[in-house]
């Protein structure tokens, strides 16, 4: 009998927030938006195509008037702003499947991440192996993928289809999704 794997890719976070004109913006991130369309209307071989939207009601202490950016933030993501959209030319019905995070706390990992009632994990019930890619490499993406490979996911990192906060903050991220397993496709 012979097993069939399976594979997804999972974009994190490609909103107007985390781009360039955003509360958040991360240099790179329209570029990033423009490259995930560029992959998902090719042949990309994925069985399904999961995005993470940061999508925020009242996060707490998450928010900040005199953010530290290191646990505090200006306010992004806010639900029913546009700031909270994907990043054009990204647009929702790409998606087999959006989760959101973050409603009433900070959540950076899409596996906080819930559609429809169900976790991401749920949604990628009997998938081996995951891409991911998105915005920010160093905070999001990062978290996402150390969830990923705890769950025992077989994972990429899809470098060229990410953007960074920082280089320094990036290449520790990298660092670190590496010795947890993950392989980082340049």
């Amino acid at each position: 009998m012979t097993s069939t794997r399976r594979t997804a890719l999972l974009v994190v976070d490609v909103q107007v927030d985390f781009c360039e004109d955003g509360s958040l913006p991360v240099a790179g991130g329209k570029q990033v938006a423009a490259d995930v369309l560029a992959l998902l209307r090719g042949d990309h071989g994925y069985d399904v195509v999961v995005a993470s939207q940061d999508w925020h009601v009242d996060p707490g202490t998450h928010f900040a008037d005199v953010p530290d950016f290191v646990g505090t933030w200006p306010a992004h993501c806010v639900v029913g702003t546009g700031g909270a959209r994907f990043q054009e030319p990204l647009t929702e019905d790409l998606f087999d499947a959006v989760v959101r995070k973050g409603e009433h706390a900070a959540a950076y990992s899409a596996f906080e991440g819930r559609t429809d009632g169900r976790p991401l994990a749920d949604v990628l019930q009997g998938v081996d192996a995951l891409d991911v890619c998105g915005v920010a490499t160093d905070h999001c993406v990062r978290a996402s993928v150390l969830d990923a490979c705890a769950a025992g996911l077989d994972v990429r990192v899809l470098l060229p289809l990410c953007a960074g906060v920082a280089p320094a903050t990036t290449a520790t991220a990298l660092e670190e999704m590496e010795r947890a397993g993950a392989q980082v496709v340049r």
